[in-house]
């Protein structure tokens, strides 16, 4: 498998595709067997313009809803998130891991290198794509469920043309730039914006031509799963793809290529300033690593950025859109079903608040923190491992414990920081929009936003200190998110089994309205317990386990 980049490639990178497309397939049969109890009419029977909304057609059946809500919105997602993954790491990655020296050392060139790393990524999110497109195949004829009037092939090949999209663009930043953080920061901000977009522009009156400008429009302004492939939109997305794959060959030949990474954090430059030097100095410590969570927390400071602005952006956004919609829309959000409104906590989203909570904080808010927490829970122990520090970091006189508890703090305070930029974009958002939110109840979303986020790093933390292994903190933790993300939306439709969502953290996260009724302390305390529990694990998994 390592006889040349291609391959080494294919064997780096086809267990996470293939472990994050499986679990979407066993989270197909999940939800279609819960869509399969439950009257379709409460979505069918909801207004033109909010199925419209929705991306549901109203001759939808059992298999459309199911198609739609887990591989329509959460497996593009994923299959894209992983493509960019990719994409991100393809060049940018090798820099930073200093091995794009030794990889050029062979008889290669960049543009083999680029090449070969580009059919990796169309190889592997295609392995992903062909693991999807059987699932939908078998899952329905094993709970027996007709799909016959469902698109599946169209619905996976804009899946599949989605996501190399984001997957090219990835490659492209990171070949012009060198930074992996900048590549999935820039392509994931693109994805999450147009997601949002997208979908609000087709139903303001007078700006639907605007949604033509975002590329999530060519994913599923077709509705492929009920219409068909949409061969234009396929061939904009394909083609853009390309597009991005000539430029990233472009940028990896014109580029000084680094053998090592040669960042600056935000640390080191707060100490080269005369007006800060003495304050980051003595927080900063010792020789000997007294203020390990410093330099943790900087060590992230990049990823911590680019989703601070992501968030404060798409907040800022909110407002003013929730203002160009059409009054009657707003008032048509009023017939939506209990069960339904369930999947954003319950609100009135013809309310600024329930708006600005289905919009920003029931998806897009907490993938954002999950993210950040999961990436710090994956590095801090594991990390430290796979990159042979640990033993540098131990051999100063600091004891296991306190480099977990170190870790985590980093880990809260990034956490919050990042929130309190969502509370900036959202109080951005109502302002800019002329909208009167309660700053103290953005306040509590936002605290519950900070325990959700703490609670799935501190599960990769965990899983981290029993492996050691990165692969498997990172997609155990993310695994954990989407599983406990999907029953937290789903089962509530299904009054036999609706009580077993209590088991989710995202019911404790957003059940209360935070938004509306301010924080729930019951709830909070429950994130803050599981979190608590998470964190003593990590300690006492880390402290007697063998270190690699």
């Amino acid at each position: 498998m390592l006889t040349n980049v291609f391959t080494k490639a294919l064997r780096d990178r086809w267990l996470g595709m293939t472990i994050g497309a499986v679990a979407l397939a066993l989270y197909l049969l999940a939800g279609m067997a819960v869509y399969r109890d439950i009257d379709v009419s409460i979505y069918t029977d909801l207004p033109e313009p909010i199925l419209e909304l929705m991306g549901i057609s109203a001759d939808t059946d059992v298999g459309g809803l199911a198609y739609g809500a887990i591989y329509g919105t959460i497996g593009a997602l994923t299959l894209a998130g992983l493509s960019i993954a990719m994409g991100s790491r393809a060049i940018a990655g090798e820099e930073r891991n200093g091995t794009i020296g030794l990889l050029l050392a062979n008889p290669i060139s960049r543009t083999g290198v680029a090449v070969a790393k580009g059919a990796a990524i169309v190889t592997i999110t295609g392995l992903g794509a062909a693991i999807l497109w059987v699932a939908a195949l078998v899952v329905p004829r094993l709970l027996g469920v007709d799909t016959d009037a469902v698109h599946i092939s169209a619905l996976v090949a804009h899946l599949y043309a989605n996501a190399l999209f984001y997957g090219f663009l990835a490659l492209l930043v990171g070949a012009w730039t060198g930074s992996s953080g900048m590549a999935s920061g820039v392509s994931s901000a693109v994805m999450i914006v147009s997601y949002i977009g997208s979908g609000l522009l087709r139903v303001i009156e007078g700006w639907e031509d605007g949604a033509r400008l975002l590329p999530w429009h060519y994913y599923d302004s077709g509705q492929p799963v009920n219409n068909g492939a949409q061969w234009s939109n396929l061939a904009i997305l394909l083609g853009a793809a390309l597009v991005f794959g000539l430029g990233a060959l472009a940028g990896v030949n014109r580029r000084d290529l680094r053998e090592h990474s040669t960042g600056v954090t935000l640390l080191d430059r707060l100490r080269s300033q005369p007006l800060t030097q003495r304050i980051i100095e003595r927080l900063a410590g010792s020789t000997r690593v007294s203020r390990i969570w410093v330099k943790t927390a900087s060590e992230h400071q990049g990823v911590l950025t680019i989703t601070g602005l992501i968030m404060v952006a798409t907040g800022a956004l909110v407002g003013p859109i929730y203002n160009l919609m059409d009054d009657e829309l707003k008032e048509l959000s009023d017939q939506f079903p209990e069960a339904l409104l369930a999947m954003v906590g319950g609100v009135d989203i013809s309310t600024a608040e329930g708006y600005f909570q289905a919009e920003l904080f029931s998806l897009t808010a907490p993938i954002a923190i999950i993210a950040l927490t999961v990436i710090m829970g994956t590095r801090a122990l594991a990390g430290e491992e796979a990159r042979h520090t640990m033993g540098l970091l131990l051999a100063n006189p600091v004891s296991r414990r306190r480099v977990v508890l170190a870790k985590s703090v980093a880990l809260v305070a990034n956490a919050a920081a990042l929130a309190v930029a969502t509370f900036a974009g959202t109080m951005l958002g109502a302002t800019m929009g002329g909208l009167e939110l309660d700053a103290w109840a953005v306040g509590a979303a936002c605290v519950h936003l900070t325990l959700l986020g703490v609670v799935f790093g501190f599960a990769a933390l965990a899983i981290g200190a029993a492996t050691g292994e990165v692969k498997a903190a990172t997609f155990g933790a993310v695994g954990l998110g989407l599983g406990f993300y999907l029953m937290n939306s789903f089962l509530p439709l299904n009054d036999s089994v609706a009580g077993y969502a209590r088991l989710s953290p995202f019911y404790y996260y957003l059940e209360s309205n935070p938004l509306v009724n301010g924080l729930h302390l019951g709830h909070a305390a429950v994130l803050a317990l599981v979190a608590a529990v998470l964190l003593t694990l990590a300690v006492v998994l880390f402290d007697r386990r063998d270190l690699t």
